[in-house]
């Protein structure tokens, strides 16, 4: 098999095992103390996460640069790669109506309720939508396991080690039936931004040559105005911010809910106190109450904690967003105003002489790009990393 066809085979299959094993290593730990540190649990479920994601968009990058360097020509064979692609109008057309209604409803529901929560009519947000499909897969794993007592008492009881809960039952509700919903939207559309880049980067009805133009091209050439976002390398630059979108929805929630519902200690009167008391039920109902009491409310560790321990967290939360927002410069503004300000800048050289031996030279949209999205995505990770440690390290 070609070498690019392997790596996107490969690839794929090592990403979607690193998000298995962040699921697997908190469900299960390997270690019994492991479950007893938080820091520690969070970090390795956050690092599988983001490896997994960024593998299974290696994957897509691979699997364009394999139809374009390595696959021939499609118009003779009847393999499975030419079947797909005699049928990639009818794939793309229903991955696009799934993540408009996926969309549309999931993020439809969030507006409602925090419309009516501006409102004060706090009675009529929608508040009851058990998932039914997880509660039966739950009950009947427990239930139909060939070593049913086993999981029966592990999916039913909590257990503590030095007064920590290292393992807790989960109960779902209403809120966790929406943000997976947002789960199934933020991934549809990561895997409808790579499917297209992978089935029409050969050619499509606006460009017939791509194949011959390769897997990047600039699109404000002769003859090309107004076609960006069409190359090979452009999905992949449009799928990695939906994949950060899409781990770092997964991650908060993960943080969140274990802290409201599974981690906590046992009190003096043998009681179990959750860290956050349980308040993802009703706070993650609205986008308000993500924003309120976890991204706000938890940020107080990273954001105080300048005069204790954990300052070189506050630091990199700082640099981190530095780094982050330097991309905006890159993304939003696009070429033209760092155009004019090197161009500027090379004019006053040669005007005064000063060191004639340079030639400054703008970069390609192409490179722009790549510049850009290596900042946001460094600086948000970074910024998240800070975030979290800085409260997990406290409790």
């Amino acid at each position: 098999m070609p070498l690019n066809g392997l790596l996107a085979v490969q690839l794929w299959f090592f990403g979607t095992v690193s998000i298995l094993v962040a699921h697997v290593m908190f469900a299960f730990p390997p270690y019994p103390f492991l479950a007893q540190n938080y820091a520690t649990q969070i970090s390795l479920f956050t690092h599988h996460m983001w490896i997994g994601g960024f593998l299974l968009v290696g994957s897509g990058a691979h699997a364009s640069l394999y139809l374009i360097r390595e696959q021939g020509d499609l118009t003779r064979t009847n393999s499975l790669v030419a079947l797909c692609l005699n049928y990639r109008d009818a794939i793309i057309s229903h991955l696009n109506w799934l993540c408009i209604f996926l969309g549309l409803h999931s993020f439809g529901i969030y507006i409602h309720n925090d419309t009516l929560a501006a409102l004060g009519r706090f009675d009529d947000q929608i508040t009851n939508l058990p998932p039914l499909g997880a509660e039966w897969f739950q009950h009947a794993v427990t239930a139909n396991f060939p070593i049913n007592n086993g999981f029966k008492n592990h999916f039913n009881t909590q257990i503590l080690m030095n007064d920590k809960i290292v393992f807790s039952n989960l109960s779902f509700n209403t809120a966790d039936f929406l943000v997976h919903h947002i789960h199934a939207f933020t991934i549809h559309v990561t895997v409808l931004i790579l499917v297209k880049g992978i089935l029409f980067s050969r050619d499509s009805n606006l460009i017939s040559d791509k194949y011959a133009l390769g897997f990047r091209f600039p699109c404000d050439g002769p003859g090309r105005g107004g076609t960006c976002q069409v190359s090979g390398w452009d999905h992949i630059f449009l799928a990695l911010f939906w994949m950060y979108n899409s781990i770092s929805v997964v991650i908060f929630h993960f943080f969140w809910k274990v802290q409201s519902d599974v981690w906590g200690y046992q009190s003096l009167d043998n009681g179990i106190t959750h860290i956050t008391n349980g308040n993802f039920t009703k706070s993650a109902l609205t986008i308000n109450g993500w924003l309120r009491d976890f991204l706000w409310a938890e940020a107080a560790q990273v954001v105080q904690s300048y005069s204790t321990p954990f300052f070189v967290y506050g630091l990199v939360f700082l640099g981190a967003h530095f780094i982050w927002a330097f991309s905006l410069m890159f993304l939003f503004s696009g070429r033209g105003y760092w155009q004019e300000l090197i161009d500027y800048y090379t004019y006053a050289v040669y005007k005064w002489s000063q060191l004639p031996y340079l030639a400054f030279q703008a970069l390609s949209i192409v490179q722009g790009r790549a510049v850009g999205l290596a900042h946001y995505l460094l600086g948000g990770i970074g910024t998240t990393w800070a975030f979290f440690l800085a409260r997990a390290l406290t409790l």
